[in-house]
């Protein structure tokens, strides 16, 4: 698979912020030696004010935190850049995609979750659409190059509607993993992404 992925999206999880464990910092460490691909690291954890960095140190290209466990979202941003990696932001279905508004300057990508994180294998949230044409407006707006990523329940059906309400970044997991040839899932996917950007 890793001839046809732009990056890998690396679930990070600590059973707190979400009910669901996975890995933390010494895997991510470990993973960045193996691999050729920039990583994006998505914490789905508490206090990322705290930890965030640590995995820009590590060699992450973009690491993703959730404002809803920020305490200083606008000081995590700068530490994500000032230790090299590209600085996101994230938003559970739930929180209003205008809590990003003032972090616009501070920002390199908006992550709309479009199921609630935790769990892979859900299906997508199509309410989610209208944020992500919010997030493309606020983009938009900096006139910067901010990417607009989404996660949750990507796959054939739902990656053009995803791409034509302005998402530019797209994490499918188990319509990859789960598929008898994920590299040939992940060009398809991408065909149609950009199918319906040229819209």
């Amino acid at each position: 698979m890793e001839a046809t992925a732009d990056w890998i999206h690396l679930d990070v999880m600590d059973n707190h912020f979400v009910p669901n464990l996975t890995f933390g910092l010494p895997v991510v460490e470990s993973l960045m030696r193996s691999t050729s691909l920039p990583a994006d690291c998505h914490l789905m954890i508490n206090d990322p004010d705290r930890w965030a960095p640590a995995y820009a140190e590590a060699g992450a290209g973009s690491v993703t935190f959730h404002v809803e466990a920020a305490a200083n979202p606008r000081q995590i941003c700068r530490d994500i850049r000032a230790a090299g990696a590209r600085a996101s932001a994230a938003v559970k279905p739930g929180t209003d995609i205008a809590v990003l508004e003032d972090l616009l300057p501070e920002l390199d990508m908006i992550l709309v979750m479009t199921v609630e994180p935790g769990f892979g294998g859900q299906s997508f949230m199509d309410s989610m659409l209208p944020k992500i044409v919010r997030a493309r407006e606020f983009a938009q707006r900096t006139g910067t190059d901010i990417w607009v990523q989404v996660d949750g329940g990507v796959d054939a059906d739902t990656i053009g509607r995803c791409a034509e309400a302005g998402a530019n970044v797209f994490v499918a997991g188990s319509a990859v993993y789960r598929a008898q040839d994920p590299g040939a899932v992940v060009a398809q996917l991408r065909d149609i992404a950009q199918a319906a950007c040229n819209h």
